[in-house]
């Protein structure tokens, strides 16, 4: 299978992580299976928190690639230092802000104890609607880091709404800072899903709101679009540097399933279906219910 580099390493394998909740061992076995997969370029580090670092690293290959979840901008030093002990390659790192100091001060924090590792470092935003969004973008920008939205969640609350998720992408964009994705994009288009009632966004529409917003269009409309072949023709129409300018600016999202958004691409004819063989389908892949 030859993935089309507007596809590359979009899917972080966030396999143990909710909804999918795979056990740490299973999502090992499964991300190295993918990796030696026909699909494999369509892959990304493999997601682990802090707290499982070292259990991840009594498992995993020497020479992982894992992004880590950091619950604090304090704890970057000791997560950089564990990754390393760990025989890891650490690939990023996602932090949280909260606790004690202004959001601004935060993200100064992690620039100043990241700033020698040399990981392309994630600061995980507030929504939109949040007084202290503008500090934290601007803290972002000053200090050259990237941004993090968090998409989903196990909660309808914790969905944002087309209007908060273009206000990231428009910022992110109009500043030039990289940005990914995490938690509820299942699916390559946004849908209602069928056990929860949770209005999820879909990637496909991420990735050409991100290039609608790098040429001045409107982004609302692309962010609100049901129609999935409508989609995946917009997204093939578009010229190949504007497809790759769009996936430099939005780099990866998380998904606890890397078959899923296999099979959307495929179905979308993004992919062709000669390029999906059933050796490509692995148990331990954990599939969501939307």
């Amino acid at each position: 299978m030859s993935i089309p580099p507007p596809f590359r390493h979009l899917v972080d394998d966030a396999a143990i992580f909710p909804p999918g909740l795979a056990p740490l061992p299973d999502a090992v076995a499964a991300h190295a299976a993918h990796l030696r997969s026909d699909h494999a370029a369509l892959v990304g580090p493999f997601l682990v928190d802090a707290a499982r670092l070292d259990d991840l690293g009594a498992l995993a290959p020497a020479g992982l690639a894992v992004s880590v979840v950091v619950p604090a901008p304090d704890a970057v030093t000791d997560v950089v230092a564990r990754a390393g002990a760990a025989g890891l390659v650490l690939a990023g790192l996602e932090v949280k802000l909260g606790g004690a100091g202004a959001p601004g001060a935060q993200v100064a924090q992690v620039a100043e104890l990241s700033a020698g590792s040399g990981v392309p470092t994630h600061v995980e935003v507030p929504r939109v609607t949040d007084p202290a969004w503008p500090a934290v973008l601007d803290a972002v920008l000053a200090h050259g880091l990237r941004l993090k939205f968090r998409t989903g969640g196990t909660e309808a609350a914790a969905f944002p709404s087309e209007a908060e998720v273009g206000g990231w992408i428009e910022a992110a964009v109009a500043h030039g800072v990289p940005f990914k994705c995490t938690a509820g994009l299942h699916h390559a288009v946004r849908h209602t899903g069928p056990a929860t009632g949770f209005e999820h966004h879909g990637y496909l529409n991420i990735l050409l709101a991100t290039a609608r917003a790098l040429a001045g269009a409107p982004v609302a409309p692309v962010l609100a679009e049901r129609d999935g072949p409508a989609l995946a023709r917009a997204v093939a129409l578009l010229p190949p540097e504007d497809l790759l300018a769009a996936r430099a600016a939005f780099t990866s999202y998380g998904s606890c399933s890397i078959l899923e958004p296999l099979e959307d691409l495929t179905a979308l004819h993004l992919l062709h279906p000669t390029d999906v063989h059933p050796t490509d389908v692995h148990p331990t892949d954990v599939r969501t219910t939307d």
